[in-house]
């Protein structure tokens, strides 16, 4: 049995300097993936490209500005790269908004346009969009952040419609409460939000929708997403693979 099947591919992969995209970078690794490491912040992104025997792409995603004539030669492409931002609407700062919106709608949209002429050319592609359980339900004070993540549900059905005749699926992963450096820097801002002491918000706001009350671990996303790519999943494509631990059973 073939142990690495995503050898000869090449993967980009956004926000993968830490959490959910570096973890989802080191399991493509293992799977033979040429890993493209895409962030920000230059030395994190390296020290995972090290790691993985890939390459790094230091890139401002929300500059969108600079990706409308991108070209990538990319097999796999998994846009994570996301932001958030806690406050009520009223309150909500509207640069924010949009720079949430650029990050987390726009650039994808952009890189898949840039990704999908090779993946049409070769007749295969992955296109897999972090999306979140706030891309199926709504959570009071992420006016911005669900909003992006609707917005990226409907482009990737649109990118799975348009790839089917070519060999390429689009797919989002939905998952619930992550731990990973976003999710930790809530928690300040969860309580002054909700009027809680920092060390209640964990159990009664972020995992009060769970059934399963932990934190999901980084890898496990990374699964999901590795799913996604295999030929074991061809016959996937427009869908949301949610591993949100029971919160949109409710």
């Amino acid at each position: 049995m073939e142990t690495q099947p995503l050898t000869g591919r090449r993967a980009i992969v956004t926000g993968a300097a830490s959490g959910i995209g570096a973890a989802v970078a080191r399991r493509l690794a293992d799977l033979g993936a040429k890993i493209v490491v895409a962030d920000r912040d230059e030395q994190p992104a390296r020290t995972v490209a090290d790691q993985v025997g890939g390459e790094v792409w230091v890139v401002d995603l929300a500059d969108t500005a600079a990706l409308a004539d991108l070209r990538l030669e990319a097999d796999i492409l998994v846009n994570n790269a996301g932001i958030q931002h806690v406050a009520p609407v009223e309150e909500f700062p509207p640069e924010r908004f949009a720079l949430i919106l650029r990050l987390m709608v726009e650039a994808p949209f952009l890189l898949t346009r840039a990704a999908l002429p090779h993946m049409y050319r070769q007749g295969w592609g992955r296109v897999v969009h972090i999306s979140s359980a706030h891309g199926l339900r709504a959570s009071k004070y992420k006016a911005a952040y669900v909003t992006a993540k609707h917005g990226i549900e409907g482009l990737s059905k649109v990118v799975a419609l348009e790839g089917a005749d070519h060999g390429v699926t689009s797919n989002c992963v939905n998952p619930g409460f992550v731990r990973t450096p976003l999710v930790e820097r809530q928690l300040a801002d969860q309580a002054r939000a909700h009027g809680l002491p920092e060390d209640e918000v964990l159990e009664k706001v972020i995992l009060e929708e769970s059934v399963i009350k932990r934190l999901l671990e980084p890898a496990e996303v990374a699964g999901a997403v590795a799913y996604l790519c295999s030929d074991e999943a061809s016959f996937v494509t427009g869908t949301s693979l949610v591993i949100d631990g029971g919160w949109t059973a409710h």
